[in-house]
């Protein structure tokens, strides 16, 4: 009892001692000077202010807050006095002078300017410390995601305003990419809800699948967010199936008219070119076997490795030209007849084996050699000669005769004159051509100046042996005897030239001497009457020619050598009288 005597009385003398009344906030201590106070040191005063205001006294010491960011060692005093009375503003200060900067709240963007006021913050009886921190305690009336993004609100949104906003998409478990980057917020977060978005491709593009739900929700694996025309799905890699040539740019939706993921689609080619085949199934169904992806028009297939490999004009020659039926099914003749019967312009006569003469690049072009396959080599004219002109039967049933005149007996010019070995005069090069020797394979060697005469001098016509063998046949318009000394020219003159002639009359049977020496080159004055036969038939009696002198009149005969001399008729032969 006594002690609390002693601490009224000392109570009451403190009271005595203050300088004035203390502010409402701390009347309840007013008495205990202590509890603010610490006596003979002052300095201790600020530090006993943050004993008791501990809230400021650990932002003092953790250097946060208003007072944690004012001057080091500054007095709590200096700011706020007290004993100035129950009423006074002990926490006054000049709000337009106060530089938020120094709290842990730092006014940016929106929270500056004339509409952002204190007020806005600082509600009358809280504390400024108290005043909230979060955007939500302020902008739960602005939020139009209606808490469907939690509280804080600072995550997407910039204290400019709220259109700025700041949210790293890359973050979350759903980076925005391509398109999605210039997509506004509420295509795909629907009356702002943002939790629980699907992030499913198909829940915001259900409207754009083409392949209304076939090829299933996961649009990612063929399409990325740049534009759905960009396919990234490797067909190559990702399916059995990789896509070579023509396939290669063929919508998915060519092939994959169903789901793909519940129907499995068939690989064979004829399952989605059925109505491409023009072979109408009659080469199968393996189209890979013949064609390639980068067009039906080329062609792999090799035929030079099956048994009958393609050659000259049959490499361009298509396939439906030979195989017309079934290509499996169907043993197709490799005979040339089995596709070229129409073609055959031998009408059958030259057999099957058209590969015998003809050759695959052209029928014109003919590899048959007559002069080695055969005993009758062509030569000549006979060279460019069809085989038809020669081989008018069968080729192999009848047997062709080899004699020039077999063939040409229409071109025989003789009239079978000169026989039927035609080749003994002509040659293949040409009929005009012959190699006939008039002096051994004649009669009428050709000697003087008969050498250097044509033939059509003595044959008028192909028929030679028309020709005449005597002189006068060809020589009659040159006989200036004039039949004198008959059409055996050849008795006097020679081949060598007409003037040229060298007769003896003394071999003849009228040798002449006498007188008749004076005559020998006036042949004409005995032969003075042309002859009607090829030899001279003039008689060699004297009065044939001297009928005139004889003055015995014919009495005496005309065989006046035997009396007279032949030098002159008045000389007598001895014994005349007696003959």
């Amino acid at each position: 009892m006594l002690a609390g005597l002693l601490m009224s009385a000392q109570a009451h003398a403190n009271k005595l001692l203050m300088p004035g009344e203390v502010i409402k906030g701390h009347a309840k201590v007013e008495e205990e000077c202590e509890k603010c106070h610490k006596k003979f040191d002052k300095g201790a005063q600020s530090t006993m202010c943050a004993d008791c205001h501990k809230e400021v006294g650990k932002d003092i010491a953790d250097k946060t807050g208003y007072h944690g960011r004012m001057e080091q060692g500054k007095e709590c005093k200096e700011c706020h006095t007290e004993h100035k009375g129950r009423e006074a503003k002990v926490a006054a200060f000049d709000h337009d002078k106060f530089d938020h900067k120094l709290t842990d709240f730092v006014l940016k963007g929106g929270h500056l300017g004339e509409k952002a006021k204190c007020t806005s913050c600082h509600k009358a009886g809280v504390k400024f410390r108290d005043a909230p921190s979060v955007c939500y305690s302020c902008h739960k009336k602005d939020d139009k995601h209606k808490g469907g993004l939690g509280t804080d609100c600072a995550k997407c949104h910039s204290d400019k305003d709220w259109k700025t906003t700041n949210f790293d998409h890359s973050k979350t478990k759903f980076k925005l990419l391509g398109k999605h980057e210039e997509v506004k917020c509420d295509k795909c977060h629907i009356n702002s809800k943002y939790k629980d978005t699907s992030m499913q491709c198909l829940s915001c593009h259900k409207k754009d699948d083409k392949h209304k739900g076939n090829f299933g929700p996961k649009c990612e694996t063929c399409h990325i967010e740049k534009s759905w025309k960009e396919i990234t799905f490797d067909h190559d890699k990702k399916t059995k199936y990789p896509l070579l040539g023509k396939h290669a740019p063929a919508k998915c939706e060519s092939c994959h008219k169903g789901n793909p993921y519940k129907e499995k689609l068939k690989t064979t080619c004829i399952s989605c070119h059925q109505k491409d085949d023009k072979h109408k199934g009659s080469f199968g169904q393996k189209c890979a076997d013949c064609h390639v992806e980068k067009g039906w028009k080329e062609i792999l297939f090799d035929h030079s490795k099956t048994k009958y490999p393609l050659l000259g004009k049959h490499v361009q020659a298509k396939c439906v030209s030979c195989h017309k039926g079934d290509l499996y099914k169907d043993k197709l003749q490799t005979l040339c007849n089995a596709c070229h019967q129409k073609d055959d312009k031998h009408k059958g006569n030259f057999g099957t084996k058209c590969e015998d003469c003809h050759v695959e690049k052209d029928w014109k072009e003919i590899k048959f050699d007559h002069g080695k396959q055969t005993k009758y080599p062509l030569l000549g004219k006979h060279a460019p000669v069809k085989c038809v002109s020669c081989h008018k039967g069968d080729l192999y049933k009848d047997k062709l005769k080899t004699d020039c005149f077999s063939c040409h007996e229409k071109d025989d010019k003789h009239k079978g004159q000169e026989g039927k070995k035609c080749e003994s005069c002509h040659v293949e090069e040409s009929w005009n051509k012959t190699s006939f020797n008039h002096q051994r394979m004649s009669v009428f060697p050709l000697l003087g100046k008969h050498s250097l005469v044509s033939c059509k001098k003595c044959h008028a016509a192909p028929t030679f042996k028309d020709a005449s063998k005597e002189c006068f046949g060809c020589h009659e318009k040159d006989d200036t005897h004039k039949r004198k000394f008959g059409t055996e020219c050849q008795t006097c003159h020679s081949t060598r030239s007409w003037q040229s002639w060298d007769f003896d009359h003394n071999k003849t049977k009228f040798k002449l001497d006498g007188a008749h020496k004076k005559t020998a080159d006036k042949c004409y004055s005995c032969h003075k009457k042309p002859m009607s036969g090829q030899k001279v038939l003039l008689s060699s009696a004297c009065g044939s020619c001297h009928d005139r002198d004889d003055v015995h009149n014919g009495n005496f005969g005309d065989r006046c050598d035997r009396c007279h001399e032949g030098n002159d008729w008045k000389t007598v032969k001895m014994g005349a009288a007696t003959r």
